[in-house]
């Protein structure tokens, strides 16, 4: 099984006063772009013209570093290195971007069916999310778009509010009696009272690009927005404070969906039109630590003309299990993720 995942990430090369400071080149040794955690790193400046070179300052970003530095715990995804000083009395800065990458190949999952429930099969699905026992849902689609409340147990819609036809919803979490909900490409969220599910503000994005999944550990939230990166956001004001690149041992993830807090780690669904994956992603380092294999639930749903991929995945606290469905599906899942072994 592959997960899919798309290379990033260029080499270049630039000097503050590049007119005067020919012949100085910054190289890397060795002469790599990706590193790993344990990997050694030795900055070399190339001085090819015998300047005389003061005050020479490494920086790993912006943080000063040895010219011999061995990668430790740093987060994964895109690092600048750098240096600057003076060559013959006037000031350089010479870079290198790199690429930092898991240290070791995600653990692969699989799945154990130990319920099944109706889902609306008109649902299409974008994010999912328990409270209690109620199941909170986010749909999508232009002019289909909804938040709503369901019983989990009998499909039953109990709470339906639609959004207005123009928006395109995804990704939602609960946190604080709030419910927060994305939309695709309006570049703004809602967010809810959980009680009477009205609207009582939105939110703006800030870098992120469009909404795609959200989660929240109880104080932050967790945004993706299609790319690798995954964005902490302030509980309060709903500012991009932060965020982390998602990567594997080879390259970045991208197009990171639906997304679900549980024990300290994100789980995300990726979309995917061939294969039904999950993926287990820790939010300190952007590391992806597991591949949930998914295949054969999609066989197990009924099988019509607008059936699309999975999609929703949510915790149950007190059942210690994870529902998860598709969109367009006519089931929810209750499911158990273990290890392959």
């Amino acid at each position: 099984m592959k997960v899919v995942i798309y290379t990033l990430l260029f080499i270049t090369i630039y000097a503050c006063n590049p007119s005067s400071d020919n012949g100085l080149r910054l190289r890397l040794n060795p002469k790599e772009t990706k590193f790993r955690w344990g990997d050694s790193l030795k900055i070399e400046l190339k001085n090819n013209q015998n300047k005389s070179l003061t005050n020479l300052k490494y920086r790993l970003n912006d943080q000063p570093i040895d010219p011999l530095y061995i990668f430790k715990d740093e987060r994964l995804g895109n690092h600048k290195i750098s240096i600057q000083g003076e060559a013959d009395g006037k000031a350089f800065r010479l870079t290198k971007n790199i690429s930092l990458l898991a240290d070791s190949p995600p653990k692969l999952y699989t799945y154990k069916i130990l319920s099944t429930f109706p889902h609306d099969i008109k649902a299409y699905t974008q994010g999912l999310e328990f409270f209690g026992d109620d199941l909170y849902e986010s749909t999508g689609l232009k002019g289909q778009s909804s938040l709503r409340k369901v019983n989990f147990q009998n499909g039953e819609v109990e709470t339906l509010k639609p959004l207005a036809d123009e928006y395109f919803g995804e990704g939602l979490t609960l946190m604080n009696d709030q419910i927060f909900q994305l939309t695709w490409l309006s570049n703004f969220g809602f967010v809810y009272d959980r009680e009477n599910m009205e609207v009582t503000r939105k939110f703006d994005y800030g870098a992120s690009k469009q909404g795609w999944g959200l989660c929240n550990d109880g104080e932050f939230l967790y945004k993706s927005d299609g790319s690798n990166r995954i964005y902490t956001l302030d509980s309060d004001n709903l500012r991009e404070i932060d965020y982390i690149e998602v990567m594997t041992h080879k390259s970045a993830l991208t197009k990171i969906n639906e997304l679900e807090w549980v024990n300290g780690k994100i789980y995300a669904n990726t979309y995917q039109f061939e294969k039904e994956v999950g993926v287990i992603i820790d939010p300190k380092s952007g590391k992806v630590e597991g591949v949930i294999d998914f295949s054969g639930l999609k066989d197990q749903v009924d099988q019509h003309p607008k059936l699309d991929v999975l999609n929703g995945i949510a915790y149950h606290p007190k059942r210690n299990s994870f529902f998860v469905t598709g969109k367009n599906w006519s089931t929810l899942f209750e499911v158990q993720i273990f290890e392959k072994k």
